[in-house]
């Protein structure tokens, strides 16, 4: 298992980037795929039509989201946590992601970079 911690900055409002993760609308704009999500902490998401699968945790509105996503045989917790800080260029998002299977995480590394984040930025620029 591996842990993965990274700054992104995205050039828009904490408010804006907190909206854009939070609500399904939203994500489908700027991922161009279906997605399922509330910020209601135990409740499912489910995002890139069902490549990304999981459990919300914990909302702090335009501040912080927290996430267990789902592997396959999982052997502890994979914990996602987002926090959402303002920045000069926009909203700087610290993004940690543990527990990612050995198998999964060059794959995981790929998709928070270019998918998650890297469409995301993209979007707003």
């Amino acid at each position: 298992m591996k842990d993965f911690k990274k700054y992104y900055i995205i050039p828009a409002t904490t408010e804006e980037v907190y909206l854009a993760l939070t609500l399904p609308h939203t994500i489908q704009l700027w991922t161009g795929e279906q997605a399922e999500m509330s910020t209601e902490p135990g409740s499912e998401f489910s995002l890139w039509e069902g490549s990304i699968v999981g459990k919300n945790l914990a909302f702090e509105e335009n501040k912080k989201i927290v996430q267990q996503w789902y592997f396959d045989g999982q052997e502890a917790e994979s914990i996602v946590t987002i926090k959402l800080h303002p920045h000069k260029q926009g909203t700087s998002a610290e993004l940690q992601h543990t527990n990612i299977p050995d198998e999964a995480y060059k794959e995981m590394v790929e998709g928070w970079d270019d998918n998650y984040f890297g469409l995301l930025i993209r979007f707003y620029s």
